[in-house]
């Protein structure tokens, strides 16, 4: 079998609603599924899966593909990883698949660079240099298994050993200083225990180095910010975080990498850390794909609480259902998980409260009950706090608490909450909705006959002979490429279908373009009758007679000779007749 033939032997042996639904929940609505599209910021479900076509489609950010697309976007993977991966789920051999000569990635060296980095300082914690490292990490709870999990290593305490290895590997220096491995062509890194840092897809990008011994030198000292280290858009232990995340139906947030290693010395796995910087837009994008549950497990101190309140702020207003482990006494994760253990944290997990909630407990802090004035400024609060709550059972039990809190009578409370909940509703009716993209230019008949008839190539294969027989020309170049790329795939594997044509395409940026926007076409073109097709045939066939007699009459406007324009003048009658 050829490259192609394997491809689409895989993909006909795996369902793409299986494949989105083992990491996305969906939901049935008459013949596909729908769930909340994972590409953007997605509150509603936007997105359309269809079993039958085996492709899925977000209406409102217009991502669409096959199961290879799918998984090659939400996992950060290869295609060839994408491939490997399915091959094996379905039991295929890849034997005879060759893999395509693609562009070295733009960072490849840098990848390889970091790995090579952190090999050596993995070997420097295993020799008998890191004797005394290995013993402080073991007298903090770190044993070899975890140390072999995280990859943790140690850079001696030599000015250049690093450096000197990667340019004996003919490395530049230059590069070195660029990466942060090195600073005026020294190591940066000296006696320090060192974590790798990773990106998403699990490549190592950067490093935090620990000190252990008393030096006086910073605690951690962090790879500096390069295009592959970005802690705007990094979470720690997010690639090994991802599939535990998705069996337990939970991910859990906390501070920093120490954090999510001690979690996962007591069996927690779907945690990963946020590395000290704020959350973004792309961190919440990220953490969308790996469970629609979100559990907050940030440090105890005044710091630890803001942050947990803006956070859970924005990954509620991302459509997340948040809730909060609680930590006290300043407590961060690891030193809680040191001092109390596995059973203690674990009745913290399973006790984590609702996001508003906590931000109602935070509300009562320093509140003074007897002064009036504080009493009503609490309730007013909490108040604005509950409008937020679409539960409504949970809105009964949150204003029953107020009211005994408070002693204030339960129906004052429900009548000023609905007041709070319909002045709301008329501020939200009153903000005018702005799209992300403008709008869609209204497409013409001719555009619309072109697209049908393209569509209906796919979906009906029977319209390609037709399409050959009536030699219907396309408006645009892209069409023509795509009508002809079509043609020649089902010429020669027998069919095609959009889930083909989606991973025969890739490498084609334009007519993959083209092949989506076709997709999001809400009419289904598989059952087209020949009348109808012969409808948009005449249609095309139309655009097809304008578009010839506008050439001639171009033709003619430049001719000189008399006769050569008469003669002109006689095809454009004719053509106008339909004589020709």
């Amino acid at each position: 079998m050829n490259n192609q033939d394997i491809i689409n032997e895989i993909r006909r042996k795996v369902d793409i609603v299986d494949i989105i639904g083992e990491r996305i929940p969906l939901i049935s609505r008459g013949k596909n599924y729908f769930c909340v599209c994972p590409f953007h910021e997605d509150t509603n479900p936007s997105m359309s899966v269809s079993r039958e076509k085996q492709i899925y489609t977000c209406f409102s950010c217009h991502a669409t593909g096959n199961v290879f697309t799918f998984l090659e976007n939400y996992e950060h993977l290869s295609f060839r990883e994408v491939l490997k991966m399915l091959a094996d789920k379905v039991g295929i051999e890849l034997k005879g698949y060759q893999s395509y000569q693609k562009k070295q990635e733009p960072y490849q060296e840098w990848y390889q660079i970091y790995d090579l980095a952190s090999k050596y300082y993995q070997n420097n914690l295993q020799s008998v240099l890191g004797k005394e490292a290995r013993s402080y990490l073991k007298n903090r709870g770190i044993d070899d298994a975890v140390i072999k999990e995280f990859e943790i290593g140690l850079s001696l305490d030599k000015k250049n050993a690093l450096t000197e290895l990667l340019t004996k590997k003919k490395y530049s220096v230059t590069l070195l200083n660029t990466l942060g491995l090195s600073t005026n062509d020294v190591d940066i890194y000296h006696n320090r225990i060192m974590f790798p840092l990773y990106d998403l897809s699990g490549k190592c990008v950067g490093f935090s180095g620990r000190i252990y011994e008393n030096t006086g030198d910073n605690k951690y000292l962090n790879t500096k910010e390069t295009p592959i280290f970005k802690k705007g858009t990094m979470l720690y232990h997010y690639h090994i975080a991802k599939e535990e995340a998705r069996i337990k139906k939970q991910v859990i947030i906390m501070e920093g990498f120490m954090d999510v290693i001690r979690a996962s010395t007591i069996g927690y796995r779907n945690t990963i850390a946020l590395m000290g910087t704020a959350l973004t837009k792309e961190h919440i994008n990220a953490i969308k794909r790996l469970s629609h549950e979100v559990l907050l497990c940030l440090d105890g101190d005044v710091p630890g609480k803001k942050a947990t309140l803006t956070c859970g702020e924005m990954l509620e207003e991302a459509g997340l259902l948040v809730k909060v482990i609680s930590l006290k006494d300043d407590d961060d994760p690891d030193t809680f998980i040191l001092k109390y253990g596995k059973e203690r944290f674990d009745g913290l997990v399973q006790n984590a409260i609702y996001f508003r909630d906590y931000r109602i407990d935070v509300l009562k802090e320093g509140v003074n009950f007897r002064s009036d004035e504080e009493k009503v400024n609490y309730i007013h609060s909490v108040l604005q706090e509950t409008v937020k709550v679409k539960d409504p059972i949970r809105v009964e039990v949150l204003l029953k608490n107020l009211a005994k809190t408070c002693e204030i009578g339960y129906n004052t409370l429900e009548k000023r909450f609905q007041e709070l909940k319909e002045e709301k509703q008329e501020e939200q009716n009153k903000i005018p909705f702005i799209g992300k993209e403008a709008p869609k230019k209204k497409r013409d008949k001719y555009q619309k006959a072109q697209d049908a008839i393209l569509a209906a190539m796919i979906e009906a294969n029977w319209v390609i002979d037709e399409v050959e027989r009536a030699h219907i020309v396309f408006q645009d170049v892209d069409s023509r490429m795509l009508q002809s790329e079509i043609a020649y795939y089902y010429e020669k594997y027998g069919s095609v279908s959009f889930a083909d044509l989606y991973t025969y395409l890739q490498d084609k940026k334009n007519l993959f373009i083209r092949l989506s926007h076709l997709a999001e076409l809400q009419n289904s073109y598989e059952q087209i009758e020949k009348t109808e097709l012969y409808d948009y045939f005449s249609v095309m066939k139309e655009y097809n007679k304008s578009q010839d007699i506008k050439r001639l009459e171009r033709k003619m406007s430049e001719e000189k000779d008399p006769k050569i324009q008469a003669q002109i003048g006689l095809e454009i009658v004719k053509l106008r007749r339909g004589e020709m």
